[in-house]
């Protein structure tokens, strides 16, 4: 068993931690947890989802969150863009990095976005393509890598299908997303497997839910494989609006806890990390979702 010695997180609360919120959260606020996640050591934030306001109310701002944001250096900012509009209306903002995603679900995929997986890839073709040719990288996720709503247990053929074909379009990194929370450690690495059948070890990346309390433990099977990049979100925002009772991706919080109490490296200040979920939960009106964050607030109120 061979762990990282570091480890790259990338934050994805003030996208995929915040597009379920029914109550609008104004743009400064978005740009406010930004900011305070970069002092914290996030060198990898996904900022915005360049989607329909119809669809994704949250995100109608994503323009002026983006146009807001004090960039700093070494830090890379990602975008979701689903298809050539949502590219179009990003590129404008210089994201360093766009995401495109795929389920590896054939109902989840009819039900999300109206068509198979395959055609789903085949829409992303043109924006991987425009990306790459102005130099923004592109990364992609591959959701329900485990299990679905709709059709339950989801085939590590099917995970290895859409690996295979959004490397044919040119995705340069791929993400294993548990969309619904219900891996567990044997099957998140089943999943990993189909995908690095596709992908170098430094071009995968985990994304697991917390739904029944298996993030942390699907995080520790896959750094035992080596992979050593992950998508948490602060203060355990988040959820899937097309995932009924999906809670929120592992916290931020709880993996920097973990992998400092292994010695693995991330670069990020735990303290600064706990600050910038208790501002984002202090403005939604609950407490962080996050044991880390609670046990070390307590400690400090103590």
């Amino acid at each position: 068993m061979t762990l990282p010695t570091k480890v790259k997180i990338v934050d994805v609360g003030p996208r995929d931690g915040l597009q379920n919120e029914k109550g609008a959260v104004p743009a400064a606020v978005k740009i406010e947890l930004v900011h305070r996640l970069q002092d914290a050591g996030l060198t990898e934030i996904e900022v915005a989802s360049f989607v329909s306001p119809k669809w994704v109310p949250q995100m109608a701002d994503n323009a002026e969150v983006m146009a807001g944001i004090r960039r700093k250096p070494g830090v890379r900012y990602s975008v979701l863009t689903p298809n050539m509009k949502g590219f179009e209306a990003a590129v404008v903002h210089r994201p360093d990095e766009i995401v495109v995603f795929a389920a590896a679900s054939e109902a989840f995929s009819q039900r999300n976005i109206n068509c198979s997986i395959e055609e789903s890839i085949e829409r992303f073709r043109p924006v991987a393509e425009a990306a790459r040719a102005a130099n923004i990288y592109v990364r992609g996720a591959i959701s329900c890598a485990v299990g679905c709503p709709y059709e339950g247990e989801v085939s590590t053929e099917r995970v290895e299908m859409v690996a295979r074909l959004l490397k044919g379009i040119g995705v340069q990194h791929v993400g294993v997303a548990d969309t619904i929370g219900v891996g567990t450690p044997l099957k998140v690495q089943r999943a990993m497997e189909a995908a690095l059948r596709h992908y170098n070890i430094n071009d995968v990346s985990g994304h697991f839910h917390d739904t029944y309390g298996q993030a942390l433990g699907n995080t520790l099977a896959c750094l035992q494989m080596g992979v050593w990049q992950y998508d948490t979100s602060c203060a355990g925002l988040g959820g899937c609006p097309y995932a009924k009772g999906a809670t929120g991706n592992v916290a931020t919080e709880d993996v920097v806890y973990m992998l400092q109490g292994m010695g693995i490296e991330t670069g990020i200040d735990l303290d600064k990390l706990i600050d910038a979920g208790k501002f984002i939960s202090d403005f939604l009106g609950r407490k962080p979702n996050s044991r880390a964050a609670t046990a070390l607030l307590n400690k400090r109120a103590g």
